[in-house]
């Protein structure tokens, strides 16, 4: 079993379907605004 009772195997396949819809380019362009976000809202 792996986190919260999902195996490693239905993760991948998750992340693989969503690769698939959502391609690699709008992956990492969604990735890189979260992160600008999560660092302009750490204020401490």
């Amino acid at each position: 079993m792996g986190v919260g009772g999902i195996s490693i195997w239905q993760l991948l396949i998750v992340l693989v379907i969503v690769l698939l819809l959502f391609g690699t380019k709008k992956l990492a362009t969604w990735a890189g605004t979260s992160a600008e976000q999560s660092k302009g809202s750490a204020v401490p």
